[in-house]
């Protein structure tokens, strides 16, 4: 069994939005035979959390979801979420899904001259939400998904972010990487 030493949470909500011109949106064609079956036909639109690295810490400015240690024998969906509290203030009332990305991070750190890993996980908010930064963020920016991928640094930041819109806003994919907060997926 593996277990990884990070734990890396990329917080989003979504927005939905009728689309003109699309039968049930605003500007259809309004014809009986769409109407009804398309009502409220509507696009999601996401919004990303980042937030800055505080001055003084290790990649002070960079722009980041959440990010920290497991803690020993702490589960590591467990450590996820508690990182998720310590950072943003975010408690499970406030959790629409949690989400594994299936995917695991590796990199060099330098100032501990080791390769270490994180587990990255995704988890949708309310809209209207804003967090409560801890000390170790300075600032935060909800930004669109291409946004994000302008901001972030890292290729694995650039992978959870499209993952997420890939994956995670399709009606068809998004069961399949869905968490309960215990860790457990549901039943199909």
């Amino acid at each position: 069994m593996f277990r990884p030493d990070l734990v890396d949470v990329w917080v989003f909500r979504t927005h939905f939005h009728l689309v003109p011109g699309e039968p049930g949106g605003r500007g259809g064609s309004g014809s009986a035979e769409g109407s009804e079956a398309n009502a409220g036909a509507s696009d999601r639109s996401l919004e990303l959390l980042l937030m800055r690295r505080s001055p003084g810490r290790i990649l002070a400015g960079l722009w980041q979801g959440v990010s920290g240690s497991l803690e020993p024998r702490e589960r590591v969906v467990a450590g996820a979420l508690r990182e998720l509290h310590e950072e943003t203030g975010y408690a499970a009332d406030e959790i629409e899904a949690l989400y594994d990305l299936d995917l695991v991070n590796q990199f060099h750190e330098p100032s501990i001259d080791a390769i270490l890993t994180a587990a990255i996980f995704a988890v949708r908010v309310r809209e209207g939400l804003e967090p409560t930064l801890s000390h170790e963020h300075d600032a935060h920016r909800w930004v669109t998904g291409a946004e994000a991928l302008d901001v972030v640094v890292w290729p694995a930041y650039r992978e959870s972010i499209v993952r997420i819109e890939r994956d995670l806003l399709d009606p068809a994919r998004e069961p399949w990487f869905r968490l309960g907060l215990d860790g457990t997926r549901p039943a199909g």
